[in-house]
C-alpha cells in the first residue's frame, strides 16, 4: 500500500519533508478494523508531531473509508461499512491507503456527506463534544442549556467552528472569537450570538457586549495572550477547558480569587491509555453523524485537495501553519 512518510522535525516548506513510499497491509486481529480510507483530515496535530517527532512516521488523524477486514473480536461492524473516526495518536496515520483503528473509535459515517465533508469531522467534533459536555459538563442535549453562555476563543478554526455549532444546539449564549470580515461570516454563520475581536483585550470586548462574565471558556487558540483576559472574563465558580499548548509557565492563581476550575481536554486520552469508557469516543461519533444527517450541524469542511501524495500533504501543512486557517482542510484520495 502506498503511506506519506512525514520526516522527524522537519519543516513544511523542506523537499524531504514528505516522501511516499510502499508498506506492507497490515492485518487486522482482536478489536481492530483495517480501513480502507477515501478521505484524511488535517488538523494543528499534524503540523505539531510533524515537528516534535523523534523519527520519521505516516501523521494523518481525521479518516473516512469503508471497512476492509475485521478482527476476530470486532462485534460492531461488517466488511463494507462505511465509518469515520480520528484514529490513536500512537499508531501510523491515515496518510494511508489503508489503516488499522480500534472499533471503539469508530462510528458509521454521515450518510449525507460525501467523503471529504465527513472526513473534516471527527477530530474536531470529539474535542469539541468533549470539553463542552464531558470537560465543562454542559448537558449535551437540544436548548438543554439556555441561561448559560460560553465564551470560545478561535471560534473559526477548526475545533472552534464545531464548538460554536454544538453549543448553540445545545442552548448556550456563544460568544465567539474572530477578526476579519471573512472569519465573522463563518463564525456568525455557525450560530455565535455575539463576536469579540480576539486582537483586542476580550475583557473589554465582552463588555462592550453588555456582558460582564461568561458562566465557561473553551480556548481553542493563544492561551498565553489572553490569560488574564480569561481570568477577567470568566464567572465565579466557572469552569475553562484547554487545549492549547502554552510556551512558558503560567500563573494559575490569577483564577484563585473566583474558584475556577481548569480542565484540559486532549482527544486522544482514551485511546493512549486504553481507558475503560474508550468506546465513548465511537458513541459520541455516532451522535455527531445523526446530527450531521439532521442538517443541526454542518461540516467544517473549507479546502480540498485529490491525490494521496506527498505535493498535497505538503500544501496542506503549509496552510495550516499559515495561522489563516478557516474551518477544515481535506485531503480526498
Amino acid at each position: 500500500m502506498k503511506v506519506i512518510i512525514s520526516q522527524a522535525g522537519s519543516a513544511a516548506t523542506s523537499p524531504d519533508a514528505f516522501r511516499t513510499e510502499k508498506s506492507a497491509q497490515p492485518k487486522a486481529q482482536g478489536r481492530d478494523l483495517l480501513i480502507k480510507i477515501a478521505a484524511t483530515g488535517m488538523n494543528p496535530v499534524d503540523t505539531k508531531v510533524r515537528t516534535r517527532m523523534e523519527q520519521d512516521t505516516v501523521l494523518g488523524w481525521d479518516a473516512v473509508g469503508s471497512v476492509e477486514e475485521t478482527g476476530s473480536e470486532v462485534s460492531n461492524f461488517s466488511v463494507g461499512d462505511r465509518v469515520f473516526y480520528a484514529g490513536d495518536l500512537t499508531r501510523p496515520g491515515t496518510n494511508s491507503e489503508y489503516q488499522l483503528v480500534d472499533e471503539r473509535l469508530v462510528a458509521l459515517a454521515p450518510k449525507t456527506l460525501d467523503d471529504a465533508h465527513a472526513a473534516a469531522m471527527p477530530l474536531t467534533s470529539i474535542t469539541a463534544w468533549e470539553a463542552l459536555f464531558t470537560r465543562l459538563q454542559f448537558t449535551p442535549a437540544k436548548g438543554a442549556n439556555a441561561g448559560k453562555s460560553i465564551l470560545i476563543i478561535g471560534g473559526a478554526g477548526g475545533v472552534g467552528s464545531i464548538a460554536t455549532q454544538l453549543a448553540h444546539w445545545a442552548g448556550l449564549t456563544v460568544f465567539s472569537t474572530a477578526s476579519r470580515p471573512d472569519t465573522i461570516d463563518w463564525v456568525k454563520g455557525r450560530g455565535a450570538d455575539f463576536i469579540l475581536n480576539h486582537r483586542h483585550n476580550l475583557a473589554k470586548e465582552l463588555r462592550a457586549t453588555g456582558t460582564e462574565h461568561v458562566d465557561a471558556i473553551f480556548c481553542t487558540t493563544q492561551m498565553e495572550r489572553h490569560w488574564n483576559a480569561m481570568a477577567e472574563c470568566i464567572a465565579p465558580q466557572g469552569k475553562i477547558a484547554f487545549i492549547d499548548d502554552p510556551e512558558n509557565p503560567l500563573d494559575l492563581t490569577v483564577f484563585k480569587p473566583k474558584s475556577v476550575s481548569l480542565h484540559w481536554e486532549f482527544m486522544y486520552t482514551r485511546s493512549m491509555f486504553q481507558t475503560a469508557d474508550m468506546h465513548k469516543q465511537g458513541e459520541l461519533l455516532s451522535n455527531v453523524a445523526q446530527l450531521l444527517d439532521e442538517k443541526k450541524l454542518r461540516s467544517t469542511c473549507r479546502l480540498t485537495y485529490s491525490g494521496l501524495n506527498a505535493e498535497n500533504i505538503r500544501k496542506m501543512h503549509i496552510e495550516q501553519e499559515s495561522g489563516k486557517m478557516i474551518g477544515k482542510q481535506v485531503l480526498v484520495f
